[in-house]
């Protein structure tokens, strides 16, 4: 089932996602949940139409599976992830769609305080298409997090005098819109809110600050009134975006690069990750201020797997996900992020802009989508990295007459990096696309790698349809 993907489950609701179906989950989630000896799981929603409906639903599920649930309402999703720390609470499930459309909803499930991923949720759909459940009778109590959310960020940001700045939020409807504009005021700083009314059916603009066209109302209302710094959230506020005081976006690796060069100056030494989408700038600046980076696979539930493992003290997605280990739980939060960076810009005395005036400039294209049905998606990039690693081992490969390939990175989809620039493939893991971003170090070079990037992926298209 589409439905299950590689950290999530979602779909559109009443055709994928159903109100059986979401029952079901929950029963088989009880059930795997009994045999890790679990007892009470938190359980919250986001805003949208479809999401009573599914709580309900999915509570039945886990009741009737034999787990006792604390409802902790509408919410955020790093509320959710915030309640496994604060609450006795022996996993969660957040009912969100994330940055999708209104008609889209889905599930994220957490055991302990771990999101699942991968096999994991495969195991569920298992369990759920088996119909072999646990039985029980669990309870069901209402137990509100944002007071408690809301108490611990102005305990942690306690010593920022922000009072000077001037900041710009956007909600974009989405569940940001219960806490975000609190939050950020109890810092010190002016906040001027756009769409803190929650209505999940986000009458404004796409909840996505990835996307450009949904930042145009935040960069509108920075320059207009001069504020210091815009700041969007997505559906379920758990990935940020951001804007400097001359309205131009900081994009998910330059955000890192002002929040590692913070975290390096105190802790010097430190892991921190990314994904193979960021900046190869990103990487060489960890180093240079005497971090350890590490190159990893997109998604948020993999990048929190290898932060344990790594014992990292950040990481960052260009989608907008910012996980902080220094002083904080190490799970994605945006709102979170946001009070980190407003820490900085009032600790520094700077523009933001100035924050990352002095990276190298090079030419980078956005994210590309390129639409790639999932039965085959995953097949293809395979073909187009195996391709690629023969061309490498059997001569080197030029663009004109410019540098040969200098590595091919298959972490996640295939990275072929030169000396001048890279280009990356990739399947996506939430959508039926390919993903494909380039960085050179001009304009010439960008085109030249990504020609014959392209041009492989073409060839091995046509492959597919003989």
């Amino acid at each position: 089932m589409a439905l299950f993907r590689e950290y999530d489950i979602r779909g559109i609701v009443g055709e994928e996602l159903t109100e059986e179906v979401t029952e079901r989950i929950g029963r088989a989630f009880a059930t795997l949940g009994k045999e890790k000896g679990m007892k009470t799981v938190s359980v919250g929603r986001d805003g949208r139409p479809s999401s009573p409906a599914l709580r309900d639903r999915l509570i039945r599920g886990l009741t009737t599976g034999g787990l006792n649930v604390l409802d902790i309402g509408i919410c955020p999703t790093p509320v959710l992830y915030f309640s496994l720390f604060q609450l006795p609470v022996d996993g969660g499930v957040m009912i969100t769609g994330s940055h999708n459309a209104s008609e889209y909803n889905g599930l994220k499930l957490c055991v302990g305080k771990e999101a699942l991923h991968g096999e994991e949720i495969q195991h569920v759909r298992k369990v759920m298409e088996a119909g072999r459940f646990s039985s029980g009778s669990g309870t069901v109590s209402s137990r509100p997090m944002i007071p408690d959310y809301l108490a611990y960020l102005k305990n942690s940001f306690a010593s920022v005098r922000a009072d000077r700045l001037h900041v710009v939020i956007d909600c974009g409807n989405g569940a940001a819109a219960l806490v975000a504009k609190e939050a950020v005021e109890l810092l010190g700083c002016r906040v001027t809110g756009l769409y803190c009314e929650l209505d999940g059916r986000f009458p404004n603009h796409h909840p996505d600050p990835t996307v450009v066209e949904n930042l145009q109302d935040l960069i509108k209302t920075v320059k207009k009134t001069g504020a210091d710094v815009g700041i969007g959230y997505d559906g379920d506020a758990d990935r940020i975006g951001a804007v400097d005081e001359k309205g131009n976006i900081l994009w998910g690796d330059s955000l890192m690069v002002v929040y590692s060069r913070d975290i390096l100056a105190s802790r010097p030494g430190s892991t921190i990750i990314s994904e193979v989408k960021a900046s190869q700038g990103l990487y060489d600046d960890i180093q240079r201020h005497g971090g350890r980076p590490i190159m990893w696979k997109t998604g948020h539930s993999l990048i929190k797997a290898k932060m344990k493992a790594e014992a990292a003290v950040l990481a960052g997605e260009m989608s907008g996900h910012m996980f902080f280990a220094d002083r904080y739980f190490g799970y994605d939060d945006a709102i979170y992020a946001s009070c980190r960076l407003i820490e900085i810009l009032a600790k520094t005395g700077k523009p933001l802009s100035s924050l990352i005036a002095d990276l190298p400039a090079t030419s980078v294209t956005p994210e590309i989508r390129v639409d790639c049905p999932d039965t085959i998606k995953f097949d293809l990039v395979k073909r187009v990295q195996a391709r690629f690693v023969e061309r490498t081992k059997a001569r080197p490969v030029r663009l004109d007459a410019g540098p040969a390939i200098r590595e091919v990175i298959t972490i996640d989809g295939v990275r072929v990096v030169f000396d001048d620039g890279w280009g990356l493939i990739r399947a996506s893991n939430t959508q039926p696309a390919l993903v494909l971003r380039f960085e050179a170090s001009s304009p010439e070079r960008l085109a030249s790698i990504r020609t014959l990037i392209e041009s492989e992926l073409e060839e091995s298209r046509r492959a597919f349809a003989r």
